[in-house]
């Protein structure tokens, strides 16, 4: 039998921080796939004398071997109470309670777990205790992960973008957003989203008709009947996205780094934008997207640390073999232009000052053999923004111009201190490639060579192939579409992706895979480490 002992032992074993938010929707109300009326949610039906309600599940996220974040939410003022243990029959739990789930922040609560128990697999339960009345609380969520060695000898994760965009909602007849659980079915260590978690900026219509005359029939919520620009209507897309089975059963299992880009807000904003759109009556970008960002940092498992930073660029190490530098290419760019400058200056910003210098010494202080930097736009594809102006970076062949000098910094800085070993990830233009960049194809030559992967969408229109930018020299050596594929494919025609990584401590390389909406590997290579 176990002694007192070590019962007391183990449940002061996570002696963690615990900060709370608040967050969640009252009166929420869906439309019913193929359907004309708008249903209210029976989780979301409130009774002062009902049990608090967990209707979006829980998520785990900014996970390292050392600790991860949990985040659930509820209906009213509640606390957030959390059993960790070893086995599933949650014999001598470990205790934490101390997040509360207020108004301000939508009922949404997280915990911040800074010292995991080294456990081969940890269960979880997650109750509430109404703050209004003390002896209600809520029915548990249960479930469990697998957390990382202190120093682990493999490590395998996911990463892709793009989620519920061009009109693809969950439609229960498909599947739902099914790429996720082909996700599942992987168990990778963790999941990076590299962006355009929801579509605040596309609502969802009860039907589609696809291109051989049959219904995509969509889920639709009130907050997707129209683009976001409340608050509680940003919120709402982060709570449609949560309505689907597979998402749930992801994000329950496997933790989360996640990063935004434009479509969290707006297609292609930049702060300084005053809008020109007939669906917005709010027309200031500084505004909504300070409401978007408020939103994505209530319904994304972010450490409270960062949350209450509002920073959403940061790093994780997994030991000796991999550390990742996840960016924000969104909140400090100037503004979309022909993007031809000639000299840095606001106009040309890209990730700001501050953030370049974060990732330059990041890099430099890595001891990890291989440094992956998530980007939520790709670097040698060309997005443009109306006629003129761009994007992304990139703004056609020719030497380092606008925001590519910001990038050419950042890349002869590698070059320059000998940082080896950097591997590009990202998303935004929804389908699958590798591209090599090259200084030998290139016109600015100051940098080491690097493979970029791009992935995506999860469940969303696909797209493509852009064009590319010769500046930096890239080669398309994979993409995962025709170069015909017409328009904004739904995902019933297949074309949705995401990557694996893969690192052994073995021989130190990597394995780089692609899989598709069924779970089948369509791309798969290794990168030995430059010693």
């Amino acid at each position: 039998m176990e002694s007192r002992h070590n019962q007391v032992s183990r449940r002061s074993l996570l002696k963690s921080t615990l900060i709370a938010g608040g967050g969640a929707l009252t009166g929420s109300s869906f439309l019913r796939a193929g359907t004309d009326h708008i249903y209210s949610a029976p989780a979301r039906i409130r009774s002062e004398s009902s049990r608090p309600q967990l209707p979006w599940g829980v998520q785990l996220g900014d996970f390292t071997p050392q600790g991860l974040t949990l985040w659930c939410a509820t209906d009213r003022p509640s606390e957030l109470h959390l059993e960790l243990a070893e086995e599933a029959s949650f014999r001598s739990p470990v205790c934490l309670a101390g997040s509360y789930a207020l108004e301000s922040q939508d009922f949404t609560a997280r915990l911040n777990l800074r010292k995991l128990p080294r456990w081969e697999q940890i269960h979880y339960r997650v109750r509430f205790r109404d703050l209004n009345a003390r002896g209600l609380l809520s029915e548990p969520l249960v479930g469990s992960f697998r957390p990382m060695p202190a120093e682990p000898t493999r490590i395998r994760f996911c990463f892709s973008g793009d989620t519920a965009g061009q009109g693809w909602g969950i439609n229960t007849e498909f599947g739902g957003m099914k790429i996720y659980q082909a996700m599942l079915q992987r168990q990778p260590d963790f999941f990076v989203h590299c962006g355009d978690y929801i579509y605040a900026d596309g609502p969802i219509q009860s039907e589609v008709t696809l291109d051989d005359g049959a219904l995509w029939k969509n889920i639709v919520t009130e907050s997707k009947s129209k683009v976001a620009e409340s608050l509680s209507e940003f919120r709402g897309n982060y709570q449609y996205n949560l309505l689907d089975t597979n998402v749930r059963q992801f994000n329950a299992s496997i933790p989360q780094l996640v990063q935004w880009d434009d479509h969290e807000t707006l297609n292609n904003w930049y702060p300084q934008e005053i809008l020109d759109d007939s669906r917005y009556t709010e027309k200031s970008l500084a505004l909504l997207s300070a409401r978007a960002k408020q939103a994505f940092l209530e319904y994304t498992p972010i450490n409270p640390v960062f949350a209450a930073e509002q920073r959403i660029y940061r790093s994780f190490c997994y030991g000796s073999l991999l550390d990742i530098f996840m960016l924000d290419l969104r909140s400090y760019r100037g503004p979309n232009s022909p993007n031809r400058q000639e000299q840095r200056s606001e106009a040309t910003d890209f990730m700001g000052p501050k953030q370049l210098e974060w990732i330059k010494q990041s890099l430099l202080e890595s001891q990890a053999t291989w440094k992956v930097i998530s980007s939520d736009m790709p670097l040698g594809l060309i997005v443009n923004d109306g006629a003129t102006d761009f994007e992304n970076c990139a703004n056609g062949d020719g030497p380092a111009l606008g925001r590519e000098l910001e990038i050419a910094d950042l890349l002869q800085f590698i070059m320059e201190k000998d940082i080896k070993n950097v591997v590009w990830i990202t998303a935004d233009v929804h389908y699958a490639a590798a591209h090599y960049y090259d200084p030998n194809r290139a016109q600015f030559k100051n940098f080491k060579p690097f493979w970029e992967f791009v992935s995506g969408p999860l469940h969303a229109g696909t797209f493509g192939p852009n064009t590319l930018d010769n500046t930096f020299g890239p080669e398309v050596k994979w993409k995962g579409i025709p170069d015909d594929l017409k328009a904004n494919r739904s995902p019933a025609d297949g074309y949705q992706f995401f990557g694996e990584i893969e690192v052994n401590a073995a021989n130190q390389a990597m394995i780089v895979r692609q899989f598709n909406i069924k779970g089948e590997e369509v791309f798969c290579m290794i990168l030995n480490p430059e010693r």
